[in-house]
This record gives structure tokens, C-alpha cells and sequence, in this order.
């Protein structure tokens, strides 16, 4: 199995107990952890059972010193990790949302370490050295010029070391502020497709293409959480036209009835076939996602199943394209009923859900 490695920031998360909102919470008890959606896969592939490393930029103080033990104690591969004296630490506040009430989060993210360290100041010779596939997200591209320019320089690297490059591209909408000259979309559009161009492996919501690439489903309405799934294997085609390196495109697809209640599902479209799977299935093999009524943390979903995805895709018995999808969707869907952004998850689980035990039975 190939040893995967992750780039980008890490955080601390800030969450009121249950369901508080920061009126309620702040000041007062809160939650605390690391997270990050390219740490997030690094970790929940480690508890999977593979070999990952996450490589970033922190501060050198004590907090930092905690994050990359949090880490280091998960089985992720630190040694590539940048301390240096510029920047900070930055922090989300997230305040959990429950039925028709959304979830809100506040970043404080500005002038973090990741942010204002460049390109020249990681070791990729170190940091690709026995690994074997590389990702990256949208995420950590838009906080600034110089983590734009590390991020492209990044994927530069890695395939010139004949590394498999995956991208999930996470639009972030209260991000993509470095550039005033152009809206959020345009600079993420503009600074993404410098990147895709050495991409293998795209993942996306059901969103993101739409939001990154102008690329729409049609009679598809995900403000709404509306979707007429049967139209992403069109989007994952007009994606792999415009970048014909992509080899594969895997979609979430998520249907939110309510900030607690969500279908979730996922699609994975191959080029060399040009077949399109579907995620999870019914007894008649057709598509049928996951109910989730009850979700417990729905943070940090897409990246359990770009983890999920990469696993299985770096697995014998479970690379082949409908396996890979049908694990994802799993992984991700345990996800939702772990708090935190971390997949506490391990392969035999994901495959018992697979195989279509998910009655919750208490296991004795």
C-alpha cells in the first residue's frame, strides 16, 4: 500500500458542548482539538490501517508542540513538519447546528504559519521520500498568495516524483480573500486549475465544481439539498474534457433535509472506462444513499471519504472502482456519528456497513 501524505494547515477547532450556540456558550465551557481537512485525511487513513504523513507549517510554542503529538499519537508521520518563527496557530469556532438551524463557523485563520511560510522552505525530497500518493485540497490555497504558490508548487513536485495526486477541491466561500481584484470564485477558479492540471485523482462535493470550475448538474439545487443525482457522471465527464489528466472524479453527494437529517451518498466516475458508480446500492443495484436522521458531527464528512476513497483505491481487494466508492460512502457515513473531525473508524467496520449490516446492534 502506498504511503500517502497530506498538505496544508491545521487548527484549533473551538465548539460550545452539544448543541449550544456562542451566545449561550462564550463565555464559558468549550471543546477543544486539532483539525484541518488535509490532516483530517491524514488521520483517518492511519486509523484505517495505511501509512500517512501530514506536512504543514506550525509555530514553535507548546500548543504547537500538543498538535503534533495529538498527531504523532494517531500513527501520522510528522517528521516533514516546518516549525518556524513566523505566523501562528489559527483557530475555527464551529457551533454545531440541529434541524433546521445550520451549523455556523468562525474562522481566525489570518497570517497563520502555513499561510506566510513559501514554497522553498519544505524539503520535498524529504517530504515525498517513500511515499507514494500526495493530496491536497482547496482549502489551503485560499488563505493566501504565498500558501497558493506552496500548494502549485507542491503538486509540481510530487509528480515529478512520479507520485499519484489527488485534490479535493472544498470551496470555502468565507475564504478566498488574498485577491480583491476578483470575486472568491475567480481567484479560487484561477488558482485551482493551476493545480488540476497535475491532479490524478479529483474529489468534490456536490457543490464544488459548480462553485470552482462552472460546471453545473442540471435540475440540481444544493442550496436547497435537492439533487437529480443521475446528472454527476456529466459533470465528472466535462471535467475530465478540461483536464484530461484526471483519472478519476468522486462526488459526495448530499442531500440535507435538515441540519441533523441527511441522505449521503457518493459517485465515483472513471476515465479509462468512462463508467460512472454509485454509492451505497440497493438490493436491485440501484443507488440509494444512507439515511443519516440523527447526525452527531457532520464536520469533517467530505474528508472521510476522500480518505475513504484513497484507501481503498491504495487497497488489492477493494481498488476497483465500484469497491472504492461503496467503502468511501461507508467511511464517510460512520463519520457522521463520531464527534469530531477524525474518523475514529476502523476497515472491518466500514466493510461490515458495506455489506449491508446497519442496524446499529449493539456489538457483544
Amino acid at each position: 500500500m502506498k504511503k500517502v501524505v497530506t498538505f496544508g494547515e491545521i487548527m484549533i477547532r473551538v465548539a460550545p458542548e452539544g448543541f449550544l450556540r456562542f451566545a449561550q456558550a462564550m463565555p464559558g465551557k468549550v471543546h477543544t482539538m486539532f483539525s484541518g481537512a488535509e490532516a483530517n485525511v491524514a488521520v483517518s487513513i492511519a486509523l484505517l490501517g495505511g501509512e500517512s504523513k501530514f506536512v504543514t507549517a506550525l509555530p514553535k510554542h507548546s500548543i504547537a508542540d500538543a498538535c503534533v503529538a495529538t498527531l504523532r499519537g494517531l500513527g501520522v508521520d510528522t517528521s516533514s513538519i516546518v516549525r518556524t518563527d513566523a505566523g501562528r496557530l489559527g483557530i475555527f469556532f464551529l457551533e454545531s447546528g440541529a434541524n433546521q438551524r445550520p451549523s455556523n463557523v468562525v474562522y481566525d485563520r489570518e497570517y497563520s504559519s502555513v499561510s506566510l511560510t513559501p514554497a522553498d522552505a519544505y524539503d520535498w525530497d524529504s517530504v515525498f521520500a517513500g511515499c507514494g500518493w500526495f493530496h491536497v485540497t482547496g482549502i489551503t490555497p485560499a488563505l493566501s498568495k504565498t500558501a497558493a504558490e506552496a500548494t502549485i508548487a507542491a503538486v509540481q513536485e510530487a509528480k515529478k516524483r512520479g507520485l499519484t495526486v489527488s485534490s479535493d477541491l472544498n470551496f470555502r466561500k468565507k475564504l478566498w480573500n488574498w485577491d480583491p481584484a476578483c470575486t472568491k470564485k475567480e481567484l479560487a477558479k484561477r488558482t485551482m486549475t493551476q493545480v488540476l492540471p497535475y491532479v490524478d485523482v479529483l474529489i468534490a462535493n456536490e457543490s464544488d465544481c459548480a462553485d470552482v470550475l462552472g460546471i453545473h448538474a442540471d435540475n440540481t439545487d444544493t442550496e436547497m439539498g435537492k439533487l437529480d443525482t443521475s446528472r454527476y457522471p456529466d459533470v465528472a465527464r466535462k471535467v475530465v474534457a478540461a483536464f484530461p489528466n484526471i483519472q478519476k472524479v468522486g462526488i459526495t453527494l448530499r442531500e440535507s433535509h435538515s441540519a441533523t437529517h441527511n441522505s449521503w451518498g457518493g459517485v465515483l466516475y472513471d476515465a479509462a472506462s468512462d463508467q460512472a458508480f454509485f454509492a451505497p446500492l440497493n438490493e436491485a443495484g440501484e443507488y440509494q444513499p444512507y439515511e443519516i436522521k440523527s447526525i452527531v458531527d457532520r464536520v469533517g464528512g467530505g474528508d472521510s471519504f476522500a480518505a475513504g476513497l484513497i484507501f481503498a483505491l491504495n487497497s488489492d481487494d477493494l481498488s476497483d472502482p465500484q469497491s472504492a466508492i461503496r467503502f468511501a460512502a461507508a467511511s464517510s457515513c460512520l463519520a457522521h456519528s463520531i464527534y469530531g473531525d477524525y474518523n475514529y473508524t476502523s476497515a472491518a467496520e466500514v466493510k461490515t456497513l458495506m455489506s449491508g449490516n446497519g442496524s446499529g446492534r449493539v456489538q457483544r
